[in-house]
């Protein structure tokens, strides 16, 4: 856990955290999430788009998928954890600690897009929800295509 969320927590630690939100919070996975990546992952092999690799070690930010030919970042944002302006929120609980961590988050993100973008790597950010409405979805598998065709 960072230095600036431990600040935030007495003794830098939760404290009285019951055993199901432990077990729920230390399920949620970091790659491979069936909400966001694994829906886009589907959504690009129905529309027949080849020439991605998942989670590039290689690049900041460990883009979600990256079209490495094109230059290509998609990240697909979870709206909670990336701070979704439409329907991101913070917890009632542990409140200071969760704005703390994805106003965070946040920051890093812009940071790391920064330095893609810089580096010539044009990036596409896809939020959660927008996986879930079809005419958002399809609108984003547009926008990529159109960009890998460039």
């Amino acid at each position: 856990m960072e230095r600036k969320l431990r600040k935030t927590l007495k003794g830098g630690k939760f404290k009285n955290v019951p055993a199901v939100r432990s077990k729920t919070m230390a399920a949620i996975r970091g790659k491979d999430n069936r909400t966001t990546e694994l829906c886009f992952r589907m959504a690009l092999v129905r529309e027949g788009i080849k020439g991605w690799e998942t989670n590039a070690e290689d690049l900041v930010g460990k883009p979600d998928f990256f079209f490495r030919k094109k230059h290509i970042a998609v990240f697909v944002d979870g709206c909670f954890w990336h701070g979704c302006p439409k329907c991101g929120h913070y917890p009632k609980t542990r409140s200071s600690f969760w704005k703390m961590k994805i106003l965070r988050n946040k920051e890093r993100d812009k940071k790391n897009r920064q330095r893609l973008r810089r580096n010539g790597i044009k990036v596409i950010n896809i939020w959660e929800h927008s996986l879930k409405d079809p005419k958002r979805l399809e609108l984003k598998i547009k926008m990529l295509k159109t960009a890998l065709r460039t």
